[in-house]
C-alpha cells in the first residue's frame, strides 16, 4: 500500500517543538516585515479556534493577536527544511517503509510492503509515533492502493478525530469515502479546474470519478485522466523519478533592510550553505553560481538598484566552502555602498548527475577528502539540527555578524545549545 504523511500546521509545529514552553498557547507562523505586516502562514489550532485563519494579513488581526496573547513568530525556512530533512531520516532508519521520499517541505510518499488493513496500520502507526518521539512533530497519515487515494485517506484522518491521525482507504470502502469528499480537495485538482468541474454538477470525488475516461480527457487532458485513474485504484502517477531541475534558488526577503557588506555576506553564506547541501541532497553538481540583490520597489522614498551576476565554475561542484566563496566574490561585484537591500539570493545553475560526472585530473575542490568532509557535515546537520557545523561566516543562528572574512573556509561546530 501508499502512505502519506503530511505535517500538521507544520510551521506552527516546528516552533513549538523549538519552543516547549508554549504548547497549548496560539501560536501563528507569518511572513513579518520591516512595518510589521505579513500574512499569517500557519498556526496552531488553538490560534484556529479563536478565528484566525491561513491568508489573514496581520494588520487586520493584530487585536486579535494582541488580546489573547498570540505567540507570532517570523518564518524561518531553513529550520523548516531541517526538520523536514530529519522526518526523512527518522522514517528511513525504521525501514519499515520502502521508496520513502519528500513530495514537499511538509509531505512525504512510500510504500509499506504489504495490503492487509491491520499490517498496514501497525506499520504506520508505528512511524507516526517514531516522527513525533523523535521529532515532536505530529502528523496525519492515509493509506491507500494509489497516490491520490493515500492523500484522500489523510484529507479524513486530518478532520475526523476518530482516525487518531491513521486513514486506510480499501476497495470495499473507496465509493463510500469519495462520495463525501468535496471535488476541490481532490489531489490534481486545481483551483482552476474545480469550478470549472462544479460548473458541469461534479461537485465530489465520487462525481468525478464516475465519469468516462474521455469525458475527463476533454475535460482535463493527460493530468485529469491520471487523478481518475488513481480514483479507480489503477496507479497512474510516478514518484519514483521526478523530473530532473535545472537549478537550486535560495533567496529571501529580509524582515530588515540591510545595508552593511559585512551583513550581506554573513546572510548570503548561510543561503549558498543551504543550497550546497540541498544539491547534495539530490546528488547533484552545480555548474554555474547566480546572486541577486535588490531595493525595496515599494518604497519608492528611497533610492533603487537591483543587480545579477553569474560566475561560471571551472569544475562543477558541491562544495559548500567553494559555493560561498565563489558566490562572495559575486555579491562584491554587485553590491554597491548606500543603497538599503531588502532582498538577495543564489541560484545553482547548470545542474548535472554527480554519479558518473566526470572530474578534473587536476581539480583541488572536489577531491575525497573535501567530498567526505560535505558527508559528515551533512549527516550532524541532519541529526543535530542546521549549522551544527557551519562555516565561521556564516555566523550564530541568529545571523549575527560576526565570523571572519570572506574566504576563510574553516568548518566550525555550533556550540551546544545553539542548535
Amino acid at each position: 500500500m501508499i502512505i502519506h504523511i503530511d505535517c500538521n500546521s507544520f510551521f506552527a509545529s516546528v516552533e513549538v517543538a523549538f519552543h516547549p514552553e508554549l504548547k497549548g498557547r496560539p501560536i501563528v507562523v507569518a511572513n513579518c516585515n520591516e512595518a510589521g505586516g505579513g500574512i499569517i502562514l500557519a498556526l496552531t489550532k488553538e490560534a484556529k479556534n479563536m478565528g484566525l485563519h491561513r491568508g489573514d494579513p496581520i494588520f487586520k488581526v493584530k487585536k486579535i493577536l494582541e488580546s489573547n496573547n498570540v505567540a507570532v513568530f517570523p518564518a524561518d525556512h531553513r529550520k523548516y527544511r531541517d526538520v523536514s530533512r530529519h522526518i526523512m531520516q527518522t522514517v528511513k532508519q525504521q525501514e519499515l517503509v520502502l521508496d520513502f521520499l519528500q513530495y514537499s517541505v511538509d509531505e512525504f510518499f512510500g510504500t509499506i510492503p504489504d495490503d492487509d488493513p491491520a499490517t498496514v496500520r501497525q506499520c504506520a502507526r508505528q512511524v507516526v509515533a517514531e516522527i513525533e518521539r523523535n521529532c515532536n512533530i505530529p502528523v496525519s497519515c492515509g493509506c491507500s492502493g494509489t497516490y491520490t487515494l493515500a492523500k484522500t485517506a489523510t484529507w479524513f484522518a486530518k478532520r475526523y478525530e476518530a482516525y487518531n491521525g491513521i486513514c486506510i482507504i480499501t476497495p470495499d470502502v473507496t465509493e463510500k469515502a469519495l462520495r463525501l469528499v468535496p471535488i476541490e480537495s481532490v489531489w490534481g485538482i486545481g483551483r482552476r479546474s474545480a469550478p470549472k468541474l462544479k460548473h458541469y454538477g461534479i461537485s465530489t470525488a465520487y462525481d468525478f470519478a464516475s465519469l468516462g475516461e474521455s469525458v475527463v480527457n476533454e475535460l482535463m487532458t493527460v493530468t485529469g485522466v491520471r487523478t481518475w485513474q488513481e480514483l479507480h485504484g489503477t496507479p497512474a502517477i510516478d514518484l519514483s523519478t521526478p523530473a530532473h531541475q535545472q537549478s537550486i534558488m535560495h533567496s529571501r526577503t529580509f524582515a530588515f533592510m540591510e545595508t552593511e557588506i559585512s551583513k550581506l555576506n554573513e546572510l548570503l553564506s548561510n543561503y549558498a550553505a543551504d543550497a550546497a547541501a540541498s544539491l547534495r541532497s539530490d546528488s547533484c553538481l552545480c555548474r554555474t553560481i547566480t546572486v541577486f540583490i535588490c531595493t525595496n520597489p515599494h518604497r519608492t522614498d528611497l533610492p533603487q538598484y537591483s543587480n545579477s551576476d553569474t560566475a561560471k565554475l571551472q569544475t562543477a561542484t558541491s562544495n559548500t566552502q567553494e559555493i560561498v566563496r565563489v558566490a562572495l566574490e559575486v555579491l562584491s561585484r554587485i553590491y554597491i555602498k548606500g543603497y538599503k537591500y531588502k532582498r538577495m539570493g543564489i541560484i545553482l545553475g547548470g545542474l548535472v548527475e554527480d554519479i558518473g560526472y566526470q572530474l578534473d585530473l587536476f581539480d583541488k575542490v572536489n577531491t575525497l577528502q573535501n567530498r567526505r568532509l560535505m558527508e559528515t557535515a551533512d549527516r550532524l546537520n541532519a541529526k543535530f539540527g542546521r549549522n551544527t557545523v557551519r562555516l565561521t561566516i556564516q555566523g550564530n543562528h541568529t545571523h549575527s555578524a560576526q565570523g571572519n572574512m570572506p574566504g576563510d573556509d574553516e568548518m566550525t561546530p555550533m556550540p551546544k545549545g545553539h542548535r
